[in-house]
């Protein structure tokens, strides 16, 4: 049951977002006449549905308000697919692996957000209880899911380089349903480097879009819970994250005894010879390919490029310094030596981290469906 309390923020942040939106878009209605219309729905139901016009804009400004992404120059390209309609969890996964289709497009990622139903009062909506659409069993990151996945009955998690299947849970009182991805739905590059036939054989490899699904999209004070959205790899998230962090899948000494490098002296600064050498060969592979991926030193300037427009607007740019600047050879990119505003945490829009939610209500075991999707009738839980 929504209170007094509840119905009056809600109101007071549809109304900030209405205004923010009329001030920006010259075709958006008036925004008096939307308030009106807002605070009716708000009384008789406690809550209120976006257009799908204030839906694209409120995603793409939860881009630009994005204080940990320094990809925000391209936030006016992102590609809003409404799908609040959907509720059942056959519909939801179909879409998510028509989301990572269309992403990849062929090699030439596209910015998209794919948005499902928004929760409403005393009805929380589905969620997606994966990370990322595209995550690895073996990846140690992902050692929870694994691990949850394999108590419902999962018989995979055993190989390397192995994708996750894609849990979507409807209501908390609810298992969640679990899908395994269609080969077709996720493009893997094979890394190889340039100089080094023998890299190879490590049969490394990653996947071609980050699409981040365990976060709340917010808008105006409505909650889409799932809200999968993708951007495209700057190579250093792989290179220097991904695949050399000590708690991931800690390759830094691999590598360096590949290349002959001596590690027994931290002198050597074999430790940042090895993660060029690794960074060198996912930027050279992805290209290989023809998928999308960007370096550290031009999306850098590409940031500043980005702050300089949107200053022009009259707008700030918040930013966390410690996610902007790259984690390879930090000193060296153009995004290192100034400082930027502190992030706001009332930004709205805005996507918000959540801890992953519900799991606990789960069977002894799961069924495993396919890629396909049924395309069944909407679910009242959600």
């Amino acid at each position: 049951m929504t209170t007094a309390r509840s119905r009056a923020s809600l109101l007071w942040a549809a109304e900030s977002f209405v205004r923010q939106f009329a001030q920006e878009d010259p075709g958006a209605r008036d925004p008096d006449e939307r308030v009106r219309e807002i605070a009716a729905s708000v009384a008789a139901f406690g809550t209120y549905t976006h257009t799908s016009e204030e839906l694209t804009y409120g995603a793409r400004i939860a881009w630009r308000n994005s204080a940990r992404c320094i990809g925000r120059l391209y936030w006016q390209s992102l590609i809003v697919r409404d799908l609040r309609d959907l509720t059942h969890p056959d519909d939801i996964a179909y879409e998510c692996f028509e989301h990572l289709r269309m992403a990849t497009n062929g090699g030439k990622i596209r910015p998209v957000i794919s948005i499902f139903a928004p929760d409403r009062p005393n009805r929380p909506a589905a969620r997606l209880l994966n990370e990322q659409l595209v995550r690895y069993a073996d990846d140690p990151r992902s050692a929870r899911h694994t691990a949850l996945l394999q108590e419902m009955g999962w018989k995979g998690g055993h190989g390397r380089f192995e994708v996750l299947p894609l849990m979507v849970q409807v209501a908390p009182h609810r298992p969640p349903e679990c899908y395994e991805l269609p080969e077709d739905a996720v493009w893997e590059v094979p890394l190889v480097h340039p100089h080094h036939p023998g890299f190879a054989a490590l049969a490394l490899r990653w996947h071609a879009v980050p699409a981040v699904s365990d976060m709340t999209l917010e808008i105006g004070g409505i909650h889409y819970p799932a809200a999968p959205f993708n951007g495209w790899y700057m190579g250093t998230e792989i290179g220097s994250r991904n695949l050399a962090d000590a708690d991931r899948y800690d390759l830094l000494p691999v590598v360096a005894q590949l290349f002959g490098l001596d590690a027994r002296d931290e002198r050597t600064l074999w430790r940042d010879r090895a993660l060029v050498e690794l960074n060198l060969a996912v930027l050279h592979s992805f290209e290989r390919v023809g998928v999308t991926i960007a370096d550290h030193h031009t999306e850098s300037r590409r940031f500043l490029s980005h702050i300089q427009r949107e200053e022009r607007h009259g707008r700030k740019v918040p930013a966390d310094w410690s996610w902007i600047v790259p984690p390879l050879s930090s000193g060296s990119t153009a995004v290192f030596h100034r400082y930027y505003d502190p992030p706001d945490p009332l930004a709205t829009p805005a996507f918000r981290h959540r801890p992953m939610p519900w799991a606990p209500a789960r069977p002894d075991t799961c069924p495993f469906l396919d890629g396909g999707g049924s395309g069944g009738e909407g679910d009242g839980a959600a």
